[in-house]
């Protein structure tokens, strides 16, 4: 039986599910943009899902927002508007909310760039990939290195000092030379925040059925260790396993997930994780898939995909899979706050991390060790339920 002392920040993330383009090593929930983009309906659903979930919340502030997708700088600023302000309507927020967009370098929204920052939105993610004209074509990206460079170029001068660039390695072709470039230019045009992911081979996409040429392992492997202490010697601390930031500009929203706070999630295939003190349970609820049958339901128990409610074992399991992808790790007492349980019911497989050198554990922090780090599946196996 769970028992919260306190409810854990509560975060939302709004999916808009469209993209120019659906790329060949993509598996989320996207799109190709239709004929007729049917975005005023859109933005309608989704406030009639978020006034669906209002009851599984009330009293509680929103601490940060995230639009991700699809590519969400395909709405426009004035549908963009019309759904904040639906939001503050409805939520009390947190002061000095942390807002983010996720965009990609097309010429075509970097003239809207100035609206979505007097919108409020502070924060702006950008899909670069890679500043390589050749690699992005092997992604099947649609923007060049040079709409890259004018689109951080853009974000900065409409007043956004806060901008993740996402950058993968382990590209077809790539060659180390390449990949340490990419986090050259990275560092040069100084953003707060820069996200570095290898590429992998996920079912149900185009690389999965056609797979292309990648490096091997090792290869890999020695390119990220050179990647990391170059992006540590232009001034980005690794604070979780593809995250790099300068000092106080940590993603908020992502570290609400990662330390097991609570998040609603609105728009199609959206997932939310909503603590309750007076039922002593944490629900995961996620809503229906494909925007059009979203758009018809949202709002209406049939718009709800499915819902589930974690064990205590799941619960324990789903914290430490979050927590120990933090380098800091997290506090002790915190598993107690957010799971709701003792940390006895994880204490054994706390000490078996411990003599295998994979975390370390003072009884006031629990923290992943470099090794750790790198063998993180083999340590959240320990954690199994």
């Amino acid at each position: 039986m769970f028992q919260f002392h306190a409810l854990p920040p509560l975060a939302l993330y709004i999916h808009l599910p469209w993209c120019v383009r659906k790329c060949p090593y993509c598996d989320f929930n996207s799109h190709p943009l239709p004929e007729e983009f049917p975005e005023t309906a859109y933005i309608d659903a989704l406030i009639r899902d978020l006034e669906q979930d209002l009851p599984r919340i009330w009293g509680r502030r929103i601490h940060s927002i995230f639009m991700g997708g699809g590519t969400p700088s395909l709405f426009s600023p004035e549908s963009l508007d019309r759904l904040l302000s639906a939001l503050r309507a409805r939520l009390p927020w947190a002061p000095q909310v942390e807002i983010t967009l996720e965009a990609n370098p097309g010429t075509v929204e970097q003239g809207r760039f100035t609206e979505f920052r007097c919108l409020g939105i502070n924060r702006l993610s950008l899909g670069i990939q890679s500043f390589n004209n050749e690699a992005l074509k092997r992604l099947g990206r649609i923007h060049s290195s040079q709409e890259a460079y004018q689109a951080i170029a853009t974000a900065h001068r409409a007043g956004f000092d806060n901008i993740n660039l996402d950058l993968m390695f382990g590209l077809p072709g790539q060659t180390e030379t390449q990949a340490l470039a990419d986090i050259t230019t990275a560092i040069n045009f100084a953003p707060s925040h820069i996200s570095h992911y290898q590429l992998t081979i996920e079912p149900h996409t185009y690389f999965y059925r056609y797979p292309p040429p990648l490096p091997s392992e090792e290869a890999i492997d020695t390119w990220q260790e050179a990647c990391q202490a170059q992006l540590t010697q232009g001034g980005y601390g690794r604070y979780e396993v593809s995250a790099f930031a300068k000092k106080g500009r940590q993603c908020q929203h992502n570290l609400t997930y990662w330390r097991f706070g609570d998040y609603l999630g609105i728009g199609a295939g959206a997932h939310e994780k909503i603590s309750d003190a007076m039922e002593n349970r944490i629900t995961r609820i996620w809503k229906i898939k494909h925007p059009s049958a979203y758009l018809a339901k949202a709002g209406t128990p049939e718009g709800i995909g499915g819902e589930t409610i974690l064990s205590p074992r799941e619960a324990a399991f789903e914290f430490m899979l979050n927590a120990l992808r933090l380098t800091e790790g997290v506090p002790s007492r915190l598993f107690q706050e957010r799971v709701g349980l003792p940390i006895s019911v994880v204490e054994k497989a706390l000490h078996q991390a411990e003599v295998l050198e994979w975390i370390e554990w003072d009884f006031q922090q629990i923290r992943p060790t470099e090794k750790g780090l790198s063998l993180l599946n083999e340590l959240l196996q320990l954690f199994l339920p």
